[in-house]
């Protein structure tokens, strides 16, 4: 039996965890909140609220309130009612907060993820990344624009099988 906020034990906070990694985000649909590694924090404070702690991946994005919204939703689904949402931006969220689980899950959906150590990861900015295409696994690709479908990717092909793809751009 699944226990809810009405009865005489609120849910575990591995439960409020396991709810909140149903919660896809709403830009990439096949990765978690979770596994985005958005969601920092969630405790039940004495007064029965349960507050989630969440650091945005950057502080314009667009997405924020529709994040907001699902958390709060996915959370009353399971008979939560006193929430409360805290944004922190520092420490700033990094793509080293994505999960292994999350970046197989942005491959698998034909996003490249981040990989650690490339320029935009604080290499150098004459550093090249290379980056693998996600649907064949072929280096030999190349930037098309540093700016995706979402501003937190790049845009680049893949000259083996010549798909584009978008790549998370690590931040």
């Amino acid at each position: 039996m699944t226990a809810t906020a009405d009865s005489a034990a609120r849910p575990s906070e591995d439960q409020v965890w396991a709810w909140l990694d149903a919660v896809p985000d709403p830009e990439i649909p096949v990765i978690s909140l979770v596994d985005l590694g958005i969601i920092r924090d969630v405790a039940w404070r004495e007064d029965d609220t349960l507050e989630v702690t969440v650091t945005p991946t950057y502080s314009g994005c667009p997405a924020t309130s529709v994040i907001n919204f699902d958390i709060v939703a996915a959370l009353k689904a399971h008979g939560v009612e006193k929430i409360e949402l805290k944004r922190r931006l520092s420490p700033a969220w990094t793509t080293d907060w994505i999960s292994e689980a999350g970046r197989e899950k942005l491959r698998g959906y034909g996003i490249a993820p981040p990989i650690a150590g490339t320029a935009a990861c604080g290499v150098g900015a004459l550093a090249k990344p290379e980056i693998a295409c996600p649907r064949c696994g072929s280096t030999h690709t190349r930037l098309v624009s540093q700016f995706g479908s979402t501003p937190c990717k790049a845009a680049w092909v893949c000259e083996e099988c010549l798909e584009p793809f978008d790549y998370f751009k690590c931040i």
